[in-house]
């Protein structure tokens, strides 16, 4: 957590960013848009990536970030099981399922080297710090 100031600067949130706008793009077209379960459940569990990155980071604790990492993970998984859901139905096509499959995977690999990192750092967090009188 020492290497950025701010969520916006994690490469994972950013990923994260990137699949949401792809997912909302794709999301709001054709019989997608129609489909209002898969379409809110898809959209919801992208934003979930990018709402735990941000919130574990703000909570100033490894441990907490760390938690809520493994959550903006397991929504990138689930956004990928909701993928195969809309490529089934017909929504998106083998090429959109590929890129949205591609990043959503590369989101889950940057979140799980940032887990290890912080697993392996000493650093405790913002809150641990002590305060000089």
């Amino acid at each position: 957590m020492a290497t950025f100031k701010r969520f916006e600067e994690i490469e994972s949130w950013k990923r994260a960013r990137e699949l949401t706008n792809k997912v909302y793009q794709v999301s709001k077209q054709g019989d997608f848009s129609k489909d209002f379960t898969l379409k809110d459940q898809v959209r919801r569990a992208c934003i979930s990536i990018m709402s735990n990155i941000a919130e574990g980071y703000d909570r100033s604790g490894t441990k907490e970030f760390v938690q809520f990492l493994a959550t903006a993970k397991g929504s990138a998984g689930e956004v990928r099981c909701q993928l195969y859901i809309a490529l089934d139905q017909g929504y998106i096509d083998e090429n959109e399922f590929a890129e949205l499959v591609r990043t959503a995977l590369e989101t889950q690999g940057l979140i799980g080297g940032l887990m290890n990192y912080l697993r392996r750092s000493s650093y405790k967090g913002n809150k641990f710090r002590v305060s000089e009188p």
